[in-house]
């Protein structure tokens, strides 16, 4: 989702999709499509999210993982019970691409698509750079200022389509939370910082958002999306331009002398457990190697098994938990509630996106999308609500099977591939669920006292920011 996925390339790109590797014509004639009411389970997910906090009567409920996870699992469990007594169809298996039997294997299917080839190498990705980065602190007395908190996003940006937007958030988020600890308003720092961080930074390499990943793998070389890079600077200076003025105001409502205040003991600016720097590279070359759908390079032909990516990850997280002294995860407030709380909400996520993803599978290529303004607004649409791998997917084999006149790229119009790779990355940033560094940073910024905007709330502000910068992007590079 661009709630999920990032970094993934971040994720395993392969299985995210939901599609097989036959050409899209072929898929299509031998899937068939949920009744759209299966998508209800997805939709009340969603609705959970944006209101359960909100009530009063629900709001302390709610902040339990546990019932988190019971809300998750009871949707999914419904999303189950449909593929069993209702869909009277197969579904196709992402690992094996085979047809299931209907009824029960079908909802069996299912689960295996979503936990065992999406799920676990998501959470895998996510607890293992949390983990590590976890490991990693700033001394010194950071103040933040305007300028200081522009600098950690535009330091963000420049990252983060090299170690992907999970990377790059898990290691700046405690900084940024730290310099502006004194602050009274905090919030919007945040916000922009899912969208920079998290989302809009991402586009420049494959390894810097799932989608691009998925676009790697099948057949768009390496150092295309370097080509991005004009779309990549406009958005991303925009958002750093508009972030300056508005934290510039709202710096002028601060307390200057509680924040500025020089700190009791002055603090050299210094960082502890660099050690944890080695084990994020380890983990990025875990996700790009070893994907058991590629042969690893040099290798001789060589597929990885399943899971080992994701065990070798699990392991660079205990690593680091080995190697790391425990006053650096003690300094950085370090524990397991945010990463759990994704876990807990993404389960039921997966298992419920089945189905709406299903349905884009199959009516994608009659929705009368055939111009690149169009495939943007379509693929940013819904990356912002489901996972922007599979929606990259969907857009991007729609695009194959009804070629357009130009210079192709893996069989895509080129001006095309651009649209759909900017749409899945840019417009991850709508909602808290549009990739998964997004709710992950949420949840460590209300873990540290700040009070973030409800799911609509944010959507205040991106559709404020986000929707005229696309509308421009749209105009300047897409018609």
């Amino acid at each position: 989702m661009n709630l999920i996925a990032d970094t993934s390339t971040q994720l395993d790109a392969t299985h995210l999709v939901s599609t097989t590797e036959q050409p899209h014509s072929d898929q299509h004639a031998h899937a068939e499509p949920p009744a759209f009411y299966s998508v209800i389970p997805f939709a009340l997910l969603l609705l959970c999210i944006a209101f359960l906090p909100l009530i009063h009567k629900t709001e302390e409920w709610w902040e339990h993982n546990k019932n988190r996870l019971l809300v998750a699992v009871s949707l999914g469990l419904v999303t189950l019970l449909y593929y069993t007594f209702v869909y009277g169809h197969g579904v196709i298996d992402h690992g094996t691409h085979e047809m299931s039997a209907p009824g029960f294997p079908a909802a069996i299917v299912v689960l295996k698509n979503a936990l065992l080839v999406e799920y676990i190498p998501f959470i895998a990705l996510l607890f293992s750079l949390y983990v590590i980065s976890g490991g990693i602190a700033f001394n010194g007395n950071l103040v933040g200022r305007p300028r200081l908190n522009t600098a950690i996003l535009a330091i963000g940006a420049a990252i983060s389509s090299f170690i992907g937007t999970t990377g790059a958030a898990m290691l700046l988020i405690r900084p940024l939370l730290k310099a502006n600890a004194k602050r009274d308003y905090v919030a919007h720092t945040i916000i922009f910082f899912i969208f920079v961080v998290c989302n809009t930074g991402g586009c420049l390499l494959p390894i810097g958002d799932p989608p691009l990943f998925l676009g790697f793998l099948r057949g768009v070389p390496f150092t295309w999306t370097l080509n991005l890079w004009p779309m990549w600077l406009a958005m991303n200076l925009c958002l750093l331009a508009i972030y300056f003025v508005y934290d510039s105001i709202r710096y002028k409502k601060e307390n200057r002398e509680k924040v500025e205040a020089p700190p009791e003991t002055i603090e050299p600016f210094a960082l502890r457990g660099g050690l944890n720097f080695l084990w994020l590279l380890m983990v990025i070359f875990c996700v790009a190697l070893l994907d058991p759908s590629k042969p690893v390079p040099y290798t001789d032909g060589w597929h990885a098994p399943h899971f080992l990516r994701e065990v070798c990850m699990f392991g660079l997280a205990g690593i680091s938990l080995l190697t790391t002294s425990k006053s650096i995860r003690v300094q950085n407030s370090f524990n397991y509630e945010a990463i759990l709380e994704v876990a807990a909400l993404f389960v039921g996520i997966f298992i419920c996106m089945q189905a709406p993803v299903q349905i884009l599978n199959v009516y994608g290529g009659s929705l009368g999308i055939d111009a690149p303004w169009k495939f943007y607004w379509a693929t940013g649409t819904l990356s912002s609500f489901l996972d922007n791998a599979p929606t990259y997917v969907v857009f991007f084999e729609t695009a194959k099977a009804a070629p357009t006149p130009g210079s192709e790229i893996a069989g895509v119009n080129e001006l095309v591939l651009i649209a759909i790779s900017l749409g899945s990355v840019f417009m991850g940033a709508m909602t808290y669920i549009g990739n998964g560094p997004n709710f992950m940073v949420k949840a460590i910024a209300e873990k540290n006292n700040i009070r973030m905007p409800s799911f609509f709330g944010y959507m205040v502000y991106s559709c404020i920011v986000l929707l005229p910068l696309s509308l421009l992007l749209t105009i300047v590079f897409l018609l």
